[in-house]
């Protein structure tokens, strides 16, 4: 397994088959847990394909495992930046971090993707209807 993030709210690690597993920790961690679970399953329910697919979801460890959406992105002009935040929108969540850190990009599609949803707002309605 591989460490990319390690910080007071949380760990992030990669494992070798390509899963990401992040575990939750310090202030809020149960409140935040409880978001990122519910906005992941909200955009998964609406077929939003630009985000992580939850996998799993332990409330009593805190810890989510979800698809991985590639490689985080380290330049990204501002204007582009936003329209992927905007994208999200229309799905009914704001991402309130909307920061390139949070932005990754997907070879296999050649696709930009947001991750990192536990400070997110989900509105519940999406703007548009589900793609199939």
């Amino acid at each position: 397994m591989l460490k990319v993030k390690d910080t007071l709210r949380s760990t992030v690690n990669l494992t070798f088959d390509g899963r990401v597993i992040k575990a939750y920790h310090g202030a809020n961690a149960q409140e935040r847990f409880d978001q990122e679970v519910r906005v992941l399953r909200h955009l998964e329910d609406h077929g939003c394909h630009f985000v992580p697919r939850l996998l799993e979801a332990d409330p009593v460890r805190l810890r989510i495992v979800t698809t991985n959406c590639g490689q985080r992105v380290d330049h990204l002009d501002a204007q582009r930046c936003a329209e992927i935040f905007q994208e999200l929108e229309k799905y009914g969540v704001r991402h309130d971090d909307a920061d390139i850190r949070n932005v990754t990009y997907r070879n296999s599609d050649g696709r930009f993707c947001i991750i990192d949803f536990e400070f997110s707002t989900c509105s519940g309605s999406p703007r548009r209807s589900r793609r199939r």
